[in-house]
């Protein structure tokens, strides 16, 4: 089973710290976490240290998972598409990633299927740059689901996207982790869409990790208050989950 930990992680650019010992509890396959906070309080910074693409302090520990570049995915809030390519071609260059060239029926196949549980399979021949930021982000979600990582870094994925698409996506994403065995990290600005899809959550703000754990446990009125300044109250609804209800902001 693919485990993974983070042990005192940190990053900086140049001279200024930006990330500083954020050590997590094991996540296991199957999970989702959300990684939440303040605008620049360097979720994104924690995704890239993840991911290898900056160095830093501490310890990325992953256990069980077949090494290579395709153990761990990072899918970034811009994803810079090359408009030259059509969508199917972008996800095909996406699955042969670190591979070689040859392409056998079965991974057709996968992308096929990837297109059509998003819901995107008819945009398959139309370039990238005549899609809305809404369909390029289901687009950089196909790129990252087919190559059927163990560690899926999404940040913000949904941001572009109708309310409608957000819970489809995040519920697909959901199943399929627990389906494939997955770890996924997703950073949210959505609370609630933390308290229904991820179990558990980690709280990231000046560089620094303030909690982690259940997300029912880490968000908390007190948390709001602290990390967001907001008054907010904490109010069960349907399906034994909870919602966030935001009464204002604090001077």
């Amino acid at each position: 089973m693919v485990t993974l930990a983070l042990e005192g992680l940190g990053a900086s650019y140049a001279r200024r710290t930006v990330l500083s010992g954020v050590t997590t509890p094991v996540m296991e396959a199957g999970s989702l976490t959300a990684v939440i906070g303040p605008n620049a309080a360097g979720k994104s910074t924690l995704f890239k240290r993840i991911a290898g693409l900056i160095k830093g302090q501490g310890t990325v520990r992953l256990s069980g998972a077949t090494q290579g570049p395709k153990a761990i995915c990072y899918m970034p809030q811009d994803t810079g598409a090359n408009a030259v390519l059509t969508v199917y071609e972008s996800v095909l260059l996406a699955a042969k990633q670190g591979g070689g060239w040859r392409v056998d029926e079965s991974e057709l196949q996968s992308i096929d299927g990837i297109l059509a549980a998003l819901r995107i399979e008819d945009l398959a021949f139309r370039g990238l740059g005549e899609l809305s930021g809404g369909q390029r982000q289901l687009v950089a979600l196909a790129q990252a689901l087919v190559r059927r990582p163990q560690v899926l870094l999404m940040d913000e994925p949904t941001s572009a996207l109708d309310l409608h698409r957000q819970m489809d996506v995040l519920g697909f994403v959901a199943k399929l982790a627990k389906r494939e065995g997955m770890i996924v990290l997703i950073a949210l600005h959505d609370l609630n869409h933390a308290l229904h899809y991820c179990e558990n959550t980690i709280v990231i703000a000046g560089g620094v990790m303030r909690a982690s754990g259940p997300s029912h446990e880490v968000i908390t009125p007190a948390m709001l208050r602290d990390i967001y300044r907001v008054e907010a109250r904490i109010e069960p609804c349907s399906r034994g989950r909870a919602q966030v209800i935001v009464d204002g902001a604090l001077a």
